[in-house]
């Protein structure tokens, strides 16, 4: 029987991993952040929210992506058994 699609057996950083816990960690981090930080601007139109939105989001993503990056790098590196 051929094995599921979902599953893998990555080598070093599960990329997959890094990529869905990026998108669910900006999410839940960032929008707040640009909601915070909306008020301390004039944003009087549509089109400069939008802009605010994505300019202090794509730090937020940027920086998320590399924490989890690093964390999943620190513990790749710990789980590996030496072998013998």
């Amino acid at each position: 029987m051929p094995e599921p699609v979902e599953t893998s057996d990555p080598e070093g950083v599960d990329y997959g991993w890094v990529m869905q816990t990026t998108f669910v960690t900006t999410i839940l981090v960032g929008a707040p952040i640009v909601a915070l930080l909306s008020t301390q601007f004039s944003l009087p139109t549509w089109g400069s929210r939008v802009e605010f939105a994505i300019r202090v989001g794509a730090v937020v993503w940027i920086l998320t992506a590399l924490a989890v990056f690093a964390y999943a790098k620190r513990l790749e590196g710990r789980s590996q058994v030496p072998e013998e």
